[in-house]
């Protein structure tokens, strides 16, 4: 799908507030509420607005620690990605798993309520997943930016 001008201002409002009205949308679009609602529609159906979504302050629901794990994988086993992916999804407090390419073979962020809460994680959960042969752990302490919106 073509995305013009158009489209790009309705995504870059909806990236802003997702959860406005499609006649607020238009109004800020600058289009009618049907011509706003049918290229909505149409980024939808194409694939390019893939969902929208409820995010959550951790912070606020009771989780003060968030750990970055850098994983290299015992890869002598040539099921060892799918394997290990499939039982990390399984733990909860993992909030994001990425395959890389490079010296690092996943990225997981984990939240955890407490520190004592991460080392139950980590210890239990984390180091029990198959095929680890290295683990980095980096701990957030400030977040500067984080967004996925895209500058359109």
């Amino acid at each position: 799908m073509q995305v013009d001008d158009i489209d790009r201002r309705i995504l870059r409002h909806l990236q802003e507030d997702g959860s406005q009205t499609m006649g607020e949308l238009a109004v800020k679009a600058g289009l009618s509420s049907g011509a706003c609602w049918r290229r909505v529609e149409k980024l939808e159906t194409s694939g390019v607005i893939i969902g929208r979504e409820v995010v959550l302050d951790y912070r606020a629901m009771g989780y003060a620690v968030e750990v970055f794990l850098r994983i290299t994988l015992d890869k002598t086993q040539g099921n060892a990605f799918d394997e290990f992916t499939s039982a990390a999804r399984k733990i909860p407090e993992v909030g994001g798993i990425q395959t890389l390419l490079g010296r690092v073979d996943i990225r997981m962020d984990v939240r955890a309520r407490d520190l004592a809460h991460y080392q139950e994680i980590y210890k239990e959960r984390i180091l029990a997943l198959p095929h680890i042969a290295d683990v980095e752990a980096l701990m957030l302490i400030s977040e500067v930016k984080n967004t996925e919106a895209l500058p359109l």
